[in-house]
């Protein structure tokens, strides 16, 4: 997952919780006017064939609204498995008409706007909560009860769902009814909550398989594989620009270093290696030791696009290594161990195979061909020739502006395996 962060005004969420989605498509996506029976009938039908829970959640709290349940403010809670994000929630809220979709980091989880909060039982113990927000004592029980009653509430509910690891996944109702839900909402919503979890289940399962595809192979191919390309020699020749970095020394930096002080350092390099390539819009395929393998698609990025996202990626990258050495975090070992990192970025356009290679109950999605051969060639020569980042002629020839004329020239050079000599430039 690639995080976009959108301004969560109007509203505004504690740190370390990001607005990812919105949509306020408000009364309009459900009906007028429904029965309890009509809702009972659309969870089981319709709402199976909405693939987005945003979507789904706001359609359904507004329905509910129809159906006059009394539920003023919805949101629903649940955990994932990402090495970012700890879980994501959806509020919804009748007084705003907007439903989000957020995230929560591993911080979120320490901050008083958490521990503080009812949820925080509900989540980590599985607790049923509920706060009368008319009486002094459940206005003063937390900030988010008393800033709830500022706000015309008069009831809040928080109830577990099923367990999503060690925590529980969890939704939240709130009134804004003159003493509260009544007696009969409570059953109905209960009996409404007990279908809906299904769905829950069902995107959270969706969800987590998302998130390891995106993780393990890169958003662009995972979503390949989860879209049924699992057999071997799935796939297709695209054409592409080759990025292909690699770390000097790394072998040397091994034998100086114990296994978690270089797993520290490795992780800080990938981490601005990936960054600059991932906001560039390309797509990364493979850690290979010391060394980053990745695409930019021209199909998906045009031509000439794909190229300059390319090399201003790989800019990007030796920029932020070179804000590495002059700034080294305090997590990475001493400095006189492995300082300065020094990296070489080779590039080349040319067709590529991306899919499914390898044996019947083994595979791995990733790209080959000549052009990444020759890549890895030319990264290669970054070394010898002094240089950092290192293009072909064929990626230089789709560039255009200050970006193709500020390119030095190498000259030509053989490449191990092709049969003449490339003309290599610098940038």
């Amino acid at each position: 997952m690639t995080r976009t962060v959108l301004d969560p005004a109007p509203r505004s969420y504690a740190p370390h919780v990001y607005v990812l989605n919105r949509s306020q498509r408000g009364p309009a996506c459900a009906p007028d006017h429904q029965s309890i029976e009509d809702l009972h009938n659309w969870l089981l039908h319709e709402a199976t064939r909405i693939d987005n829970v945003m979507l789904m959640f706001e359609e359904f709290m507004w329905r509910c609204k129809a159906a006059d349940l009394g539920i003023d403010r919805c949101t629903l809670h649940m955990g994932t498995l990402h090495p970012r994000v700890i879980g994501f929630s959806w509020f919804w809220s009748r007084l705003d008409g907007l439903c989000d979709e957020i995230a929560a980091d591993a911080g979120a989880v320490n901050e008083a706007a958490f521990t503080r909060n009812p949820l925080y039982k509900v989540i980590m113990e599985g607790q049923m909560i509920k706060v009368d927000l008319e009486t002094e004592d459940g206005r003063a029980s937390s900030p988010l009860m008393q800033e709830l009653a500022d706000q015309g509430f008069t009831s809040y509910v928080a109830l577990p769902l099923s367990a999503s690891g060690k925590t529980f996944n969890a939704m939240t109702f709130a009134t804004t009814r003159p003493g509260g839900f009544e007696t009969s909402d409570k059953e109905e919503i209960r009996r409404l909550i007990d279908l809906l979890a299904l769905h829950v289940e069902r995107h959270i399962v969706q969800r987590i398989a998302r998130n390891v595809a995106d993780t393990y192979l890169g958003p662009i191919a995972g979503r390949r594989v989860l879209d049924g390309e699992i057999r071997r020699g799935d796939g297709e020749a695209i054409q592409a620009v080759v990025f292909m970095a690699d770390m000097r020394g790394f072998t040397q930096l091994a034998d100086r270093l114990s296994g978690p002080e270089v797993t520290a350092i490795l992780n800080a390099y990938f981490d601005r290696i990936s960054s600059a390539v991932l906001s560039h819009g390309g797509d990364i395929l493979k850690f290979m030791g010391d060394g980053v393998l990745a695409v930019f698609d021209q199909k998906a990025l045009g031509e000439g696009a794909a190229a300059t996202a390319a090399v201003k990626a790989a800019r990007t990258a030796l920029e932020a290594i070179e804000a590495l050495n002059e700034t080294p975090p305090d997590d990475l070992p001493d400095p006189d161990l492995w300082h300065p990192l020094k990296i070489g970025i080779g590039l080349h356009r040319g067709e590529v195979f991306f899919g499914n290679v390898g044996g019947e109950e083994r595979l791995d999605f990733t790209v080959i061909g000549r052009a990444v051969n020759e890549t890895s060639r030319v990264e290669s020569l970054c070394k010898p020739l002094g240089r950092e980042l290192l293009l072909t002629e064929p990626v230089r020839n789709a560039l255009a502006g200050d970006l193709k004329t500020s390119l030095n020239e190498m000259g030509e050079h053989a490449l191990r395996g092709v049969g003449k000599p490339v003309a290599i430039y610098s940038a």
